[in-house]
């Protein structure tokens, strides 16, 4: 039985849990997971001789700290301006608003409903289905007496 001496398998046998070689799909972002990574890769290869210098070291953990609390600040705000969304397309209903139309006239009418499914709220204005976004203006309603 010949062995690759690379490798150490024997490159005539078909077996095994891989019948193909497993592909790694580079990340196109560096995350802590990879930061990590790249640290103990770093510690692990540093030379005894000339160990890393624990400055640098705590400036780097700091440096991972600080990603992950950005990293979670971001996901905050992107929740907050989404539920503000919602409250704002909400509080639409009952108002008139103008928008823009498909031909970029300015239309108005009374917001009836509005739709959570997409992205973006979308407001029922008579029968069209106008974006959050593309609401031009609100109007309060008038009291009927």
């Amino acid at each position: 039985m010949a062995v690759d001496p690379i490798t150490g398998t024997d490159p005539a046998s078909n077996g095994g849990i891989y019948t193909t070689t497993p592909t790694r799909t580079p990340k196109q972002s560096l995350d802590s997971e990879a930061f990590m990574q790249l640290l103990v890769t770093q510690l692990r290869n540093q030379d005894p001789s000339s160990p890393m210098d624990t400055n640098q070291m705590i400036s780097q953990t700091t440096q991972l700290a600080m990603m992950e609390k950005l990293t979670s600040m971001d996901s905050t705000n992107q929740e907050s301006f989404a539920l503000q969304m919602r409250t704002s397309a909400a509080a639409l209903i009952g108002h008139t608003v103008s928008y823009l139309d498909k031909n970029g006239d300015t239309k108005t009418g009374t917001a009836s409903s509005v739709s959570y499914a997409a992205a973006v709220p979308v407001v029922t204005v008579g029968d069209q289905q106008i974006n959050l976004d593309s609401i031009l203006g609100v109007v309060t309603p008038t009291a009927t007496a």
